[in-house]
Order: structure tokens, then C-alpha cells, then sequence
């Protein structure tokens, strides 16, 4: 149950595992460990065998990496289990982030939420997941200002990722009023820290406040940290994604000032929101209802909804919420062909110069995904002509949300046979769209 850290017997101080257990656990590891064996592993395996916790988590992180040894996630589990039974924050965050993804066991958010909850008053890490669980209904009913509490605790620990999410929750006023000089506070937070997305977010501020030099100087800062390129993928790791976003918001800078040339450039100013877990497509619709006005947070898109929190939504019902708050929208596929492609991409451009952002589904496809593939709900807010290039305005990263990407790679991400019961299985290049008369 949530608030326990785990749902199986937990011994205590006076019946812990013995030496005869701990012999036999030291057996196992060595064995699985011989094809491949190096001192580090046999090391660390004997300090491990003898009670040191910091040896036992070193070999779960080895053991679920697959670092220096075959990947088992269950003697990965096996390992945290023990140094996590004894107390040792890092472990038991290491055990609830297993179980919040379902990393090679069955998936629990109410025991994640458990350990996280355990864990959070020593470790930043833990505290930060107990606020992604919050934030985001995982094991627990939501509550966004005690996720903010948390990840403001996360913060003064020194966790940035927990300072910038804070901050970009109070810029779009999601669950609480907004509150643009608490933002600015924990993006600076973050950014002291040296967080990417911070950085990505203190830049976009000073931006909005007409303070360019200092934006393009936390932006060349962030795209300083990870190799980039003239544009990044969409499955960049998260750190990569944001140095790649830095260096992009760099080249967007003029763009960003100047007026849309149809048949050239547009770049439409569309509000972005942090989406929260699982919530993309709810998030994405939300700017693009903010964008016509409308007044309420991803959350509360994702209420009109029949799917409950933390699970994927229809396209259908995305739609239907629309309806519910007066606005029309309307769906549009094209072929997953070429041909499909440019009569995708020449709609596309119709829309954006119109003036209207267009929110599209990427599907990703690879054994890093459960079931081999995912997806990803965001908008396309503009488009280079001379370059080829297309801006994306993506809720799973920071404010702006502002990345760009090449007709290329939007060819092979743009496509979807998962976005609903209105699919019926068949992969297409879907959009919604504003619906006008």
C-alpha cells in the first residue's frame, strides 16, 4: 500500500539475512559474473557480500545498465533490495524508480510512491520522484502545490531538475495562480545549479524581458555542455535535448523578432506548458486552447477526458474536450508515404502561415520502449522555407518548448496508428487542427 516502502516482508534489526545468505548471494554474483569477470566487479561484489550499501547500489546501477556485466534486472533489484532494507535513501529511490517504470518488473506506482516518500527527506532524487507523483496522480491522488513544496525541497538540496520543473509549473500556472517571480526565483535556482533546462528556461525569461544579451548567454552556456548539431532527434537523452534546445533557441533569436513572410518563414507565439506523466497529448491540446484563449491547465484538459491520469488519451476524446470548451477542432491525416509527406507538409505551412499551430503525433520505435515503441503528442508552431526546417513547440521539454527540426527527421517521426479508436490501427500522418468555417 502506498507509504510502505515494500509490499513483502521486511525483516528487521534483529532478523536480518545472516552470513550463511549472504555467502550464498556472494556465489550467485560471482557466477553470473565469470564470463565477463574484472577486478572492479570482483571488488566490488566482495565489499557488497560484506554489508557496504554504497557496493550493493553500485552493482544494481551495474546490474540494470548492463556496466561491465550482462544486464539482470532482477539481481539489479536483488542488490538494491538489500542496501534499500537498510536504510539507504539512494537505494530505496533506486527501488521506487523501478517500480514508477516498471523497469524489468511489474510496474507499481503506489509502491514507487512509498519508497520515494521513505527516501525523500535524504535524498534530492527521491524527493524529486515523490513530486513527479504528485504532480502526476502516480500511486497517489494528485496534488500540484505539495508537488511544488516537494520539488522546492528537492531544490534547496540540490536538485535543478526539481527547481526548473517548479519553475515552469508557476510560469503556466498549472494547479496554482501564476506566479512569474516565483518562476524566475527556481529558474535561477536551477540555473545556479548549472541545470540544462534551467538555463534553457532563466534564458527564456530574460528573453521575454527584453534582456537578450543575458538570454544568449545562458543559452550558449547550455549548448556548451553536450555535443550539438544544426539540429538535434527527438529521442535525444534529456541532457543532450537541452543543450541541443539552447543551441537552437540561439539560431531562433532574430527569427523570434521578425514578422512572418508566407511561403518563407512563420513562427507563431503558442503558450507552452510542462506536461506532466503520460500527458502529452492533453498538454499539447492545451496550449493550442490557451493559444485560442481559453483558460485552463493540461490537467484540466486531461478531466474532460474519460481516461484516468497517468494514461494515454484518445484522440477522440481530445476532440470531444475541445467541444466541451467551445472550440472547434478538427482531425486530418495524410498517407505515411512520400506523396503523403508533401501534402502534409504543404498543408502544414497553409496552417502555420494562417497563423494557426497545428498539433501532430510522433511515433518512436525501438527495444528501449515498452512493447517496442512509443509515442509523443506536440505541436509545430513554425517553419524556415530556406532551410527546410520546422519549429516545434514540444510540452515534454523546457520553456519555450521551442526546438527545430528538419523536414527529414519530421518525415520519419511524423506518423501514428495509435492516436485512437479513430485511427483503426492504420498508420497515417495525423494532425488536429483548428477547424474554420
Amino acid at each position: 500500500m502506498a507509504g510502505q516502502p515494500r509490499t513483502e516482508h521486511r525483516p528487521n534489526a534483529r532478523h536480518r539475512p545472516g552470513t550463511r545468505l549472504l555467502f550464498l548471494a556472494f556465489l550467485m554474483a560471482t557466477q553470473l559474473v565469470r564470463a565477463g569477470d574484472t577486478p572492479l566487479m570482483t571488488d566490488l561484489i566482495a565489499k557488497a557480500t560484506q554489508g557496504d550499501l554504497r557496493a550493493q547500489l553500485s552493482l544494481a546501477v551495474r546490474y540494470r545498465d548492463g556496466k561491465g556485466v550482462e544486464r539482470d534486472y532482477q539481481e539489479a533489484m536483488r542488490w538494491a533490495h538489500l542496501a534499500a532494507d537498510h536504510g539507504d535513501a539512494a537505494a530505496m529511490d533506486f527501488v521506487g524508480h523501478a517500480f514508477l517504470s516498471g523497469n524489468g518488473i511489474p510496474r507499481s506506482p503506489e509502491i514507487a510512491f512509498g519508497y520515494f516518500r521513505a527516501a525523500a527527506g535524504e535524498s534530492a532524487t527521491a524527493a524529486w520522484n515523490l513530486g513527479q507523483c504528485y504532480f502526476g496522480a502516480q500511486g497517489v491522488a494528485q496534488d500540484i502545490p505539495k508537488a511544488l513544496e516537494t520539488w522546492k525541497q528537492a531544490a534547496m538540496k540540490g536538485h535543478g531538475r526539481a527547481a526548473v520543473t517548479a519553475a515552469m509549473v508557476y510560469l503556466a500556472g498549472e494547479g496554482v495562480a501564476p506566479d512569474p517571480g516565483e518562476a524566475r526565483k527556481l529558474a535561477t535556482r536551477a540555473a545556479e545549479l548549472n541545470d540544462p533546462s534551467g538555463l534553457v528556461v532563466l534564458g527564456e525569461l530574460q528573453f521575454q524581458a527584453g534582456e537578450i544579451v543575458a538570454a544568449r548567454a545562458n543559452w550558449t552556456k547550455v549548448s556548451h555542455l553536450k555535443p550539438v548539431g544544426p539540429t538535434g532527434n527527438p529521442e535525444q537523452p534529456a541532457d543532450s535535448m537541452a543543450a541541443q534546445q539552447g543551441a537552437d533557441l540561439l539560431r531562433l533569436i532574430d527569427h523570434r523578432q521578425r514578422k512572418a513572410e508566407p511561403g518563407k518563414f512563420a513562427l507563431i507565439d503558442v503558450p507552452h506548458v510542462h506536461q506532466g506523466y503520460n500527458n502529452c497529448g492533453a498538454t499539447a491540446c492545451t496550449a493550442l486552447a490557451r493559444f485560442q484563449g481559453a483558460k485552463l491547465g493540461a490537467w484540466d484538459f486531461k478531466h474532460l477526458c474519460p481516461s484516468p491520469l497517468g494514461t494515454g488519451t484518445d484522440w477522440g476524446d481530445l476532440l470531444k474536450a475541445a467541444g466541451k470548451i467551445g472550440l472547434r477542432w478538427k482531425l486530418v491525416t495524410f498517407t505515411p508515404d512520400e506523396a503523403g509527406f508533401d501534402q502534409a507538409t504543404a498543408f502544414l505551412r497553409s496552417e502555420l502561415d494562417a497563423g494557426r499551430p497545428v498539433v501532430i503525433d510522433f511515433k518512436y520505435i525501438g527495444p528501449q520502449y515498452p512493447g517496442g515503441e512509443a509515442g509523443h503528442t506536440l505541436g509545430v508552431a513554425g517553419y524556415i522555407a530556406a532551410e527546410n526546417l520546422y519549429i516545434l513547440c514540444n510540452p515534454a521539454i523546457a520553456t519555450p518548448g521551442l526546438q527545430l527540426i528538419t523536414a527529414k527527421d519530421l518525415k520519419h517521426y511524423w506518423r501514428s496508428d495509435h492516436y485512437g479508436e479513430l485511427s483503426n490501427g492504420v498508420l497515417s500522418r495525423p494532425a488536429i487542427v483548428i477547424d474554420t468555417p
